[in-house]
């Protein structure tokens, strides 16, 4: 197992038990080691979800779509991000966003 996957699977730990600001650090020292690392993204939006900081998530979530851009999931975890941010700050545009995120990943897995 590589040292970034190592790194990793210890985030999800601190994820699993609500150590979020403890996550960002470990998945931002990943992140800056591996940029390409999707994984990380998608664990980093979601962390940045929990703790309300929306504008954060949706970068990674697109980050992530941006690295595999024919992955049906990266783009699914993206509709949910922008559905969770709409949920959280009542931004019509991102009902929008999360409407063609979705479209993507339906269109995507055929």
């Amino acid at each position: 197992m590589s040292d970034v996957h190592k790194k990793y699977n210890e985030v999800e730990k601190l994820i699993d038990d609500e150590k979020f600001e403890e996550a960002i650090a470990g998945l931002t020292e990943i992140i800056n080691e591996d940029d390409t690392f999707v994984l990380a993204h998608l664990a980093q939006a979601r962390v940045y979800t929990k703790t309300g900081q929306h504008d954060l998530a949706i970068q990674h979530a697109e980050k992530a779509c941006e690295l595999e851009p024919e992955d049906p999931f990266n783009f699914t975890a993206l509709s949910v991000t922008y559905q969770r941010a709409w949920a959280g700050t009542q931004e019509q545009q991102y009902i929008t966003k999360a409407e063609d995120a979705m479209a993507r990943a339906r269109m995507l897995q055929g």
